[in-house]
């Protein structure tokens, strides 16, 4: 028996699981190693090879990773249970002419329920994985997700979703290295390999990264049923034709293909309809918006109109905001205007480092 005790870590071949799993083997861990499938590509009709962390390669580097260092594996087929959740929301998202989050959704729902209940089944008391945050107990006995120390690593954005039972049980040893100190790491562990080795930020069952051509190949007759909508301004004068809203999303400016002369952005789309509203870059600023499915991390409950940092998007800096609680649902004003609110997408509160909580954007208003 270990003196730290029995871990079983997520193994995706890459540099950062990898080293997760044998930095807590050497600090004196128990070991199991754990690869998830979640997605078989070549079912989704794509035109690219699969990559990331779905193919037969990265299974065999993480079998080969914990062989060499006499730690059990094993292979997990999740396909069942992350197909029936991630990616139907994912569909139904966009044809409800919102911009989901999968990752938040795999994450919170799928990988860490199914590694904690294969965890209880293998008597292990933690799991862990490479994601770059950190997890404490806080003085209020809560399990509190904080930053990582590398601001261009950070991915607790994506971990608002983790309950406090997930949480208490979670080890996140990446969280107080810079990803140059983790490429070290794999050099001196004997995989310099890694180091090089290409990391995908698609998402997993769209690696060719065009999510319109998965929406057509998976909803049958999508393109003939919502062609020939609408563009419309602000004041709902029709400016021409689009192909379709679940193919556009907010703040969208590329691939329009209409001209009127100047620079245009996706402010609104509304399925209903079948429209979708361009205006200005100045259209995109709203000052309050509507966020549900709300997870709280830090607090219990909080005092209304707390103030907080919040986060509309992974890559946003973060904007100083009033919290107001309603109803399991969070109302959200901002000090200062705050561009391209997209319904679908997370929105994160931040005090300081610590993620206070967060929730599903629902609406975004200009009060």
């Amino acid at each position: 028996m270990s003196r730290k005790g029995k871990v079983l870590v997520a193994m995706s071949g890459g540099i950062d699981s990898t080293v997760t799993a044998l930095m807590l083997h050497e600090q004196g861990y128990e070991v199991v190693g754990i690869t998830m499938k979640t997605w078989d590509y070549a079912a989704s009709g794509g035109s690219k090879k699969e990559t990331g962390c779905c193919n037969l390669d990265s299974f065999n580097d993480a079998r080969q990773a914990a062989v060499e260092h006499g730690f059990a594996h094993y292979i997990l087929d999740i396909r069942e249970e992350f197909g029936d959740f991630v990616i139907e929301n994912f569909v139904e998202e966009y044809l409800a002419g919102r911009t989901p989050n999968p990752c938040v959704l795999c994450n919170t729902h799928i990988k860490w329920r199914a590694l904690l209940k294969r965890a209880d089944a293998l008597n292990c008391e933690f799991i862990a994985t490479g994601h770059y945050a950190k997890i404490r107990q806080h003085e209020n006995g809560r399990y509190v997700v904080s930053k990582a120390i590398d601001d261009t690593k950070d991915q607790s954005y994506v971990l608002w979703g983790l309950q406090q039972d997930l949480l208490s049980r979670t080890l996140l040893p990446l969280g107080p290295y810079r990803k140059t100190e983790i490429r070290q790491m794999a050099f001196d562990y004997g995989y310099p390999e890694l180091a090089k080795k290409h990391e995908s930020y698609e998402i997993c069952f769209v690696p060719d990264n065009d999510y319109r051509g998965f929406l057509k190949r998976r909803v049958d007759g999508l393109e003939e049923k919502v062609a020939g909508g609408d563009f419309i301004d602000k004041h709902g004068k029709i400016l021409g034709k689009h192909k379709g809203y679940p193919f556009y999303t907010i703040g969208q400016r590329k691939g329009l293909d209409i001209a009127l002369g100047k620079p245009v952005f996706v402010t609104k789309i509304d399925p209903e309809h079948n429209t979708v509203m361009l205006g200005d870059e100045d259209d995109l600023e709203q000052n309050e918006m509507l966020v549900g499915k709300v997870n709280m991390i830090k607090y219990e409950t909080i005092t209304p109109g707390i103030e907080a940092s919040t986060k509309i998007r992974y890559k946003d800096k973060g904007a100083l905001s009033n919290l107001y609680p309603e109803n399991g649902s969070m109302k959200v004003r901002f000090y200062e205007h705050v561009k391209g609110i997209a319904p679908g997408q997370s929105a994160v509160f931040y005090e300081g480092d610590d993620v206070m909580g967060g929730g599903i954007i629902q609406r975004g208003e200009l009060v």
